[in-house]
């Protein structure tokens, strides 16, 4: 079974690539490459990013100002 992916290990991973491209050495072919790659990346961070805030939005307050926590469905 495949390991999932974290948060951190994607953001390392797409701050590499960034590295990669901001350096000039990669030729046209490889740079579109990093950056396909790249946006991927940013897309799993920003759906993870999404999914957290989501979870902790279900983070409620009754009325007597105490936290409730409600169950999040997730799709």
């Amino acid at each position: 079974m495949a390991k999932k992916k974290t948060f951190e290990s994607a953001l390392k991973e797409l701050e590499e690539i960034v590295r990669q491209m901001e350096s000039g050495d990669l030729c046209l072919e490889d740079a579109v490459k990093k950056y396909k790659s790249g946006m991927k990346q940013s897309k799993y961070c920003l759906d993870l990013l999404d999914k957290t805030e989501k979870k902790i939005a279900m983070l409620t307050k009754d009325r007597d100002g105490n936290i409730k926590k409600q169950p999040f469905k997730d799709e």
